[in-house]
C-alpha cells in the first residue's frame, strides 16, 4: 500500500476496491503495521483444555519451548474453535509467575509451609492411605452382609482433571473401598 494512505479518505479506498467496506479500505494504518501473535511460533501443538470434562480442543503456540499464545481448535468437533472464559485465560495457568510448581507441605499445627520432594509427599500420601483404609475397613455388618468399604476417606475431584483422569481416580477409589467419591464438575 503505497505510504500516501493518510491522504485518501476512507469512501475513495472503499470506492477503489473495497465496496463494502469490509476489508483494507476500513483498516487503519496502524492496524495495517500489526501482526498476529500467533506468527511468531516456532510450532503448534494441539491439546485439550484442562478445566472440565468437555474437553475443548486448543492450539498451543509454541516460541523458544514456551507457550505464548493458546486458541480455540477449529479442527475440534467438540468446540469448533471455541473456548470458554477459562480456557481462553489458560495460558496463564502456565505462564503465571506465581505458578506454585513445588510440593508444598505444612505440618499438622505448624504455620510455616516446606517445600518436599514429589517422592517424599507421595509416599506420605499412600502411607496415609493406607493406613485410614485399614483403621477404617468394614468387612461385614453385624449380621454377616459384606460390606466390604471403608468409610475413612472420601474423594473430591477437581475441575482442571480431564474425563481420562477422573476415570482411573474412580475405579482406584473404587477399587480402594471407598464409596464418597465426587467431582467438582459435578456439584
Amino acid at each position: 500500500m503505497p505510504t500516501n494512505r493518510r491522504l485518501i479518505p476512507p469512501f475513495a479506498r472503499q470506492l477503489a476496491g473495497d465496496r463494502l467496506g469490509l476489508g483494507r479500505a476500513a483498516q487503519s494504518v496502524r492496524s495495517e503495521r500489526l501482526t498476529a501473535r500467533t506468527r511468531a511460533a516456532d510450532k503448534v501443538v494441539q491439546s485439550i483444555c484442562p478445566y472440565c470434562a468437555v474437553g475443548c480442543g486448543q492450539k498451543v503456540y509454541v516460541k523458544d519451548e514456551k507457550v505464548i499464545q493458546i486458541e480455540g481448535d477449529p479442527d475440534s468437533p467438540i468446540s469448533r474453535g471455541r473456548l470458554c472464559p477459562k480456557g481462553s485465560a489458560s495460558e496463564r495457568l502456565v505462564n503465571s509467575p506465581t505458578r506454585e510448581t513445588r510440593v508444598k507441605y505444612r505440618r499438622p499445627g505448624g504455620t510455616e509451609w516446606q517445600s518436599l520432594s514429589l517422592e517424599q509427599a507421595t509416599e506420605m500420601i499412600a502411607d496415609r492411605v493406607i493406613r485410614a483404609r485399614a483403621e477404617t475397613w468394614e468387612e461385614e455388618t453385624e449380621d454377616g452382609q459384606p460390606l466390604k468399604r471403608t468409610l475413612g476417606f472420601h474423594f473430591l475431584g477437581g475441575a482442571t482433571l480431564d474425563t481420562e483422569e477422573n476415570y482411573l481416580i474412580k475405579k482406584f477409589f473404587t477399587a480402594a473401598g471407598a464409596i464418597s467419591i465426587e467431582n467438582q464438575a459435578r456439584i
